[in-house]
């Protein structure tokens, strides 16, 4: 057990309160963050995942190899764009946040999202970022402050930080 809590069991994480928030994967290249979502998504407990574009899906080796089972319980969909599933997460009351560098992007510091607040939180391609129109479609673009040469993190560990910023304020589950 763990010291803050009773673990869940995957058969009952569909049925256990989620935190409020879906990943949206638009074009990831890389079967194994594919996984390493999968993983993340489960360890904050989230809602679910939306897989878009080019992103592979489960089954698949990569994903299989870098999940270790969290594809099997964490709820996902398929897209045939960022866009289509955007618009789903708007019509069941979500605001979008796309997590990528911009002119008009704000720090991870100053977004406050509040408590019991439903977000999709948008994720792009390891090279090509999110798309511009996927960011113009947001109520916000998020970027985490980097202080290094290379001012870029591999999206999956970008993915660990702004999922526990926004878990943090929006409620862990209980």
């Amino acid at each position: 057990m763990s010291p803050l809590g009773e673990r869940t069991r995957p058969e009952s994480y569909t049925t256990s309160q989620t935190v409020p928030i879906r990943v949206v994967l638009e074009n990831i290249r890389s079967g194994q963050n594919v996984g390493a979502f999968f993983r993340t998504a489960d360890a904050f407990r989230i809602s679910g995942i939306d897989l878009c574009g080019y992103t592979a899906h489960p089954p698949h080796r990569d994903i299989l190899k870098s999940a270790l089972g969290a594809d099997e319980h964490v709820p996902w969909a398929a897209h045939p764009d960022a866009t289509t599933a955007i618009d789903r997460l708007r019509s069941e009351g979500y605001h979008v946040a796309s997590i990528e560098q911009t002119d008009d992007s704000i720090s991870i510091l100053d977004w406050q999202p509040q408590p019991n607040e439903k977000w999709a939180l948008v994720f792009g391609n390891e090279v090509k970022g999110v798309e511009p129109a996927t960011c113009l479609a947001s109520d916000v673009v998020v970027e985490i402050p980097q202080f290094g040469v290379k001012q870029s993190l591999n999206v999956s560990v970008c993915a660990g930080i702004v999922l526990w910023h926004t878990a943090q304020r929006i409620g862990l589950p209980g």
